[in-house]
């Protein structure tokens, strides 16, 4: 008896993946852990392993096919056994037939079939006098009679809203062969001879389109940004950090001995520290909204924002207010390389409190980062630029200075709570060489 082949589950809110690549055809012969395709989840690239052994009898969907996890991709038996769909298959395609019945049958109800000029049964001669009169070709108008003719209220309908045509211009359009704009270059909008011409070019001309379906990471990102965006209470507020002490320490990292392992920490490393340290003075900002529920959290999982190629991840430093510097550096580091190859786990993708999103390296100054919710609170980090401060003699000096935007959803926490918090990480950021002996 066949066996089937299923879409491994991935973590606790992958639904469902894509097929990238099938690895094996019908009719090959497989092994328990051979690998059948590459499939895509919403957050990373897997390889999905066989777990029978035998013949491909039916591979049951095509690359490029999202596909439920837990449902089967493929059957694997003997050669020559018949197989049919399995059942989750039939119930949906059963379901998809019921849909497009239906669809069918509101459009045969609630639709006036539109038939192009080309494909009506002619015109009727008051249709034709009339589109005479008004210089609008029938190739344009949408019939309405009985099989499909054009009659004159089609017409009628077809000039509403369209400017006047000049008498040469009428004497053109008759001759046939050129379209009619909505509005010409003539006084009032009247359509002269030459806009025929013009309209009718644009009609011919094709602009080549790239249409690209919305799947994979791409589809998911839209979705939570669509969600964030129209179930939370977006507040964003701005505020720069002397960035002196943080420039002073990361070049001392840098200086340092190889075995130490500190000079690869970078600034965004040290921002994240800060932002750890400041969030335990102000555990409020640690916390998830669900309408009727604040929930706050002990313990600070950083949600870190990464540009991969094939979009938009936020790989989580879980427990990062237990570690280290370095420790954060590494951890950052792990899981940032590991979603730029498109193999981060799925379980490291999850359970974010606090996200951070850096900018800065790409020449933006401040901006509005958008919620991750149900987060409350998004921090964003722009570009270091020399900012003018007046000194304790009153002189003005030029310092680096650090862009910090804050968003907060206002149906968790206002706007003067989140501003003393933001100036607090302003602070720590800017005495970061005291926040490390705390």
């Amino acid at each position: 008896m066949a066996s089937e082949v299923l879409m491994p589950k991935q973590g606790n809110t992958v639904e469902e993946c894509i097929i990238l690549e099938w690895k094996v055809k019908e009719g090959d012969k497989i092994n328990v852990g051979d690998i059948v395709c590459e499939a895509e989840t919403d957050k990373s690239t897997i390889e999905v392993e066989s777990t029978v052994e035998g013949t491909i009898l039916k591979l049951w969907y095509q690359e490029g096919d999202e596909v439920p996890v837990m449902y089967p991709i493929m059957s694997v038996g003997e050669p020559g056994e018949v197989v049919s769909a399995p059942t989750q298959l039939a119930e949906d395609e059963a379901v998809e037939v019921k849909a497009e019945v239906a669809v069918a049958k509101e459009v045969e109800v609630v639709s006036t079939p539109v038939v192009s000029a080309k494909s009506a049964q002619g015109a009727s001669p008051r249709a034709k006098n009339l589109a005479s009169e008004k210089g609008i070709a029938l190739d344009n108008v949408a019939p309405s009679g009985p099989k499909g003719r054009i009659i004159e209220r089609d017409v009628m309908a077809a000039a509403k809203g369209k400017a006047p045509l000049s008498p040469l211009a009428k004497e053109t359009l008759s001759a046939g062969g050129l379209t009619a704009p909505v509005w010409g270059s003539g006084i009032g909008g009247r359509v002269l001879a030459g806009d025929l011409l013009a309209a009718t070019a644009a009609a011919d001309f094709q602009e080549e389109v790239i249409s690209t379906p919305v799947k994979g990471i791409r589809k998911v990102t839209a979705n939570r940004m669509h969600q964030s965006l129209a179930t939370t209470a977006q507040f964003s507020i701005s505020t720069y950090a002397d960035a002196t002490a943080l420039q002073q320490l990361r070049a001392r990292f840098k200086g340092s001995r190889e075995e130490l392992g500190l000079n690869r920490v970078t600034i965004n490393d040290i921002v994240l520290y800060a932002v750890t340290k400041t969030i335990e003075e102000f555990p409020f900002m640690n916390a998830h909204f669900y309408g009727d529920e604040i929930r706050t959290f002990k313990e600070v999982h950083l949600g870190c924002a990464v540009d991969t190629p094939k979009g938009l991840l936020v790989p989580v430093i879980k427990f990062a207010n237990r570690r280290s510097l370095k420790g954060i550096s590494d951890e950052f580091k792990r899981l940032a390389g590991e979603s730029v190859d498109g193999k981060a786990k799925p379980d490291d993708l999850e359970g974010g409190t606090f996200t951070v999103t850096n900018l800065g390296a790409l020449g933006v100054d401040t901006f509005t980062p958008v919620l991750n919710a149900p987060e409350i609170a998004i921090l964003g980090v722009g570009g270091i630029s020399m900012r003018a401060v007046e000194d304790s003699d009153g002189d003005l000096t030029f310092v680096p200075h650090l862009a910090l935007s804050l968003t907060i959803d206002h149906q968790a926490v206002d706007g003067a709570p989140a501003s003393r918090f933001l100036k607090a990480l302003a602070n720590n950021i800017a005495n970061v060489d005291i926040l490390l002996a705390l």
